[in-house]
């Protein structure tokens, strides 16, 4: 080997680093993002952070676009585009579940709120996420307060698992017990 060879250098996208942004917010919340800790974390260098990104702030706001497109993308239009209504809701339910990473970026960012860049994101993902449960039942034949107020519950009951669950560490429940917590919510908020 020649010894002045160079090792072959990782080269990140822009989204390698808004992706390790989210992992990092997610076990240790907003305020530990830094850009030197990323880059050690990746084996990268901090210019290939600013090759992307002029600021910290820049990462994280890209970072909590990406999160909140996802939601969008991966979730909300996907239910959106099932024919029957009423199929809707326990297949949400399910679907949401199961899908640990964004909830712990969501219960990282409820502990968060009082940052500046987490905030906007916040209110308009609440609020498209209650747009979206409140015409799911709107559509699985509710009026329209009783829609409204059905998803205020349903979003209430997510919001309040997760502050149980990712903050306080309870309930401590086995997979067989959150399968069934599940199905429970389903039957409870699903329109019969």
């Amino acid at each position: 080997m020649n010894a002045s060879a160079k090792p072959e250098r990782t080269r990140l996208s822009a989204e390698d680093w808004e992706d390790a942004a989210l992992k990092l917010i997610a076990d240790q919340g907003v305020g530990a993002l830094a850009v030197e800790a990323l880059a050690r974390q990746l084996g990268v260098t901090k210019g290939s952070f600013y090759w992307h990104f002029r600021t910290r702030e820049a990462l994280l706001q890209a970072a909590l676009e990406r999160w909140e497109q996802y939601g969008e993308r991966e979730v909300i239009s996907q239910i959106e585009a099932m024919p029957d209504p009423r199929a809707r809701l326990p297949e949400l339910f399910r679907r949401v579940a199961h899908e640990i990473a964004p909830h712990r970026v969501y219960a990282a960012l409820l502990k968060a709120l009082d940052h500046p860049q987490v905030v906007p994101v916040m209110a308009r993902v609440s609020q498209r996420r209650m747009e979206f449960l409140t015409n799911i039942y709107r559509e699985a034949g509710l009026a329209p307060d009783e829609a409204l107020n059905r998803a205020r519950l349903t979003y209430a009951a997510y919001v309040g698992f997760l502050q149980l669950n990712f903050t306080l560490g309870l309930p401590r429940i086995s997979h067989e017990e959150f399968d069934a917590y599940v199905e429970h919510m389903i039957k409870t908020l699903t329109p019969g």
